[in-house]
């Protein structure tokens, strides 16, 4: 399948998911479909102090695999982007901590997504943020622009994942951060399990193994490159969201037992390009 033939396959599911919020459908009808769709991924990521005061179709849209706004510390006046920012449940939790001297990009690419985004924006009364449409593999930002970026099980969706991290690198200051959730690999994973498309969309055949995704950020120019798997999924995780994909759950979960993760992933860009060989620090050279 190309590349624009499965960005159309996620942008039908996710745009299905954010309808599901936004008319008050159940989570779990999108099992299969979309990462984050209940247990055992997306389950009891967010304290209720943290959802307390957000609106229900931004809790109810979120179908990320951990909580990247736990991973970092954010401070007052920083400008912080969420990659994929779906129905904007990072976006408005960053925006409380950078404050009202901060701003809080979303870059999502499903229209009914941005559109349930800016709806939960409206509602929460949140003005230091924006919603942008756009491709992660195509960040609409100059280079040098961010102190943070965070994202949420989305960069393991794309087909292009080094450039989506080349394309982060650019847009982040130097010295800025970068923590994302994402579902890794932890060794070999059935053939059938990476040909699925249904288990792409859903986070788990599109998933870079631990250690190329190390190689990939430090390519990409990173330092500090840490990948901490926090939540490893047994055979009776596996047994679930390969039957909802319509494999043979009984005979791949055995093969797939402790292999796939979530896993938080934090990196650096040097404040001091000139002292790292071969770092991506012309304006443009990652494009």
């Amino acid at each position: 399948m190309s590349e624009q033939a499965l960005k159309d396959v996620i942008q039908q599911k996710y745009g299905e998911a954010a309808i599901r919020a936004k008319t008050g459908q159940e989570k779990g009808g999108c099992c299969g479909t979309s990462c984050g769709c209940g247990d055992p991924i997306a389950s009891d990521l967010y304290g209720s102090d943290e959802t307390q005061g957000l609106p229900d179709a931004a809790v109810a849209a979120s179908l990320g695999c951990g909580n990247p706004t736990a991973l970092i510390e954010l401070k007052a006046g920083e400008t912080v982007l969420d990659l994929g920012s779906g129905g904007g449940i990072d976006v408005l939790l960053s925006a409380r901590r950078v404050g009202p001297t901060g701003k809080v990009y979303g870059l999502d690419m499903t229209d009914e997504m941005l559109a349930l985004a800016r709806e939960n924006q409206q509602k929460a009364g949140a003005t230091n943020v924006e919603f942008l449409k756009g491709e992660i593999e195509h960040i609409p930002l100059p280079d040098n622009s961010v102190d943070v970026i965070i994202s949420n099980c989305v960069i393991n969706l794309s087909a292009d994942k080094a450039r989506v991290l080349r394309e982060a690198f650019r847009v982040l200051k130097p010295g800025g951060r970068f923590a994302v959730s994402d579902v890794i690999v932890r060794g070999e994973v059935p053939e059938a399990v990476r040909k699925s498309m249904e288990l792409w969309v859903g986070c788990v055949a599109g998933a870079l193994h631990e250690d190329e995704y190390r190689a990939l950020l430090v390519q990409a120019g990173f330092d500090a490159v840490d990948v901490e798997p926090w939540r490893i999924y047994a055979v009776e995780d596996a047994k679930q969201f390969l039957g909802d994909a319509g494999l043979d759950a009984e005979t791949i979960s055995r093969e797939v037992d402790g292999k796939i993760a979530s896993a938080f992933i934090r990196a650096t860009k040097s404040a001091d390009l000139s002292v790292k060989a071969g770092a991506c620090c012309e304006p443009g050279c990652c494009a």
